[in-house]
C-alpha cells in the first residue's frame, strides 16, 4: 500500500450492481465462462457483494464462484457470502509477523485477517487458499514458517511473484523473489514432489506436493515462468473495462455499450473482439514493456 493511500474511483464511474450482473449473466450465458472471481481492490467494500453473488447463484448454468480478499472484514461476511452461493476464497497474506503486515499495509489489521481465515474455513468456504508475495528486506525469509501455518490450519498456501502492478511503478526484475528461491527455501524443510502439467490445466499455479501429499504449495511464476500460452481468463474492472490481461496497457469499453442501449449479442460481440486481440504474451522480458498505467489493485476487476 503507498503511504499516501490510492486515489478512488468517482461512483458515477463504478458500474451498478445490475450492470455487474448483467455482464456476468452474458459471459456466462454468451461466451462460455464457467468460472467467476471477484477481486479488486477489495471486493470486501462493494456494499452489494452479496446480493451479487446471490443473483449469479441463480443464472443457468450455475457459474463456480470465489472471491479474493485481503480478509478484513472476512469474519463478519463469511457466513452471508457462503448462504449466498459463494464457493471459495482467496486470502491475502505475505506474513505471519504483525509489525511486517503493518509495514506492508499500513494497518494494524494481522489479527483481522487470521480471524476472517478461520471464518472463512468454518463456514465451509474451502479450499481456502492463502495467496503470499516475498519481497526483499521484508518477508522474504518467511515461506517454510508459511507453509508449515498453512499446513496446520488446512489452507492451501500458494506464493506469487511479485509482479509489476505496483502502484508506486517502483517493481524492479533484479532482485526480485523468484519461484526458484522460494522451492530452495521450502526444501529446507519439506520434501516437495511436482504434480503433472496434466494436473495443472489452465491453473497459473504449479503445485508440488507437501512431504509425499495430500497436502499441496502452489507458485505462481508470472515473471520467471510465464504461462500465457495456457492462460484462458478475461478481466472486468470496476468500471467497466476488459482486461486480457494483468499486464495489459489497453482496455475495452462495455461500460458505454452498456450505458446506451446496447443488446447483449452486442455486449457479447465487443467483448469476443477484446479477447480475440490478446496478445501472445505478458512482454515483460521486452526491453520496451511498460507497467500498466492502471494497476488492478487501484480499480477493482
Amino acid at each position: 500500500m503507498p503511504e499516501e493511500g490510492l486515489q478512488w474511483l468517482a461512483k458515477p464511474d463504478l458500474l451498478t450492481d445490475d450492470e455487474i450482473v448483467r455482464l456476468i449473466r452474458i459471459a456466462v450465458t454468451e461466451l462460455g465462462v464457467t468460472e467467476v472471481r471477484f477481486t479488486g481492490g477489495e471486493p470486501l467494500l462493494r456494499p452489494g457483494l452479496v446480493g451479487i453473488v446471490e443473483r449469479c447463484a441463480e443464472l443457468d448454468p450455475r457459474p463456480r464462484m470465489s472471491l479474493t480478499t485481503n480478509g478484513i472484514g472476512l469474519e463478519r461476511t463469511a457466513r452471508a457470502l457462503r448462504d449466498a452461493g459463494l464457493d471459495r476464497v482467496n486470502v491475502s497474506l505475505d506474513t505471519l509477523r504483525p509489525e511486517v503486515f503493518q509495514a506492508i499495509t499500513r494497518r494494524k489489521r494481522h489479527d483481522d485477517v487470521l480471524r476472517g481465515l478461520d471464518a472463512a474455513h468454518t463456514a465451509g468456504l474451502t479450499p481456502v487458499k492463502v495467496n503470499a508475495v516475498l519481497m526483499p528486506g521484508l518477508n522474504d525469509d518467511e515461506a517454510p514458517e508459511l507453509l508449515a501455518w498453512a499446513l496446520e490450519n488446512g489452507y492451501e498456501l500458494r506464493f506469487i511473484e511479485q509482479m509489476p502492478l505496483d502502484a508506486q511503478h517502483g517493481w524492479k526484475r533484479d532482485g526480485m523473489i523468484t519461484a526458484g528461491d522460494i522451492l530452495a527455501s521450502l526444501r529446507t524443510r519439506f520434501a516437495l514432489t511436482a504434480e503433472g502439467e496434466d494436473e495443472r490445466g489452465s491453473a497459473p499455479a504449479e503445485r508440488w506436493l507437501v512431504d509425499g501429499g495430500p497436502a499441496r504449495v502452489g507458485v505462481i511464476a508470472s515473471v520467471t515462468r510465464p504461462f500465457c500460452r495456457a492462460c484462458d481468463r478475461t478481466r472486468l474492472t470496476a468500471d467497466g473495462q476488459v482486461r486480457t490481461c494483468l499486464f495489459a496497457r489497453e482496455e475495452s469499453d462495455l461500460r458505454g455499450a452498456l450505458r446506451s442501449g446496447a443488446p447483449d449479442e452486442e455486449i457479447a460481440r465487443l467483448w469476443r473482439l477484446a479477447m480475440w486481440g490478446k496478445k501472445a504474451g505478458s512482454g515483460l522480458d521486452d526491453p520496451s514493456f511498460l507497467q500498466p498505467d492502471r494497476p488492478m489493485s487501484a480499480i477493482g476487476g
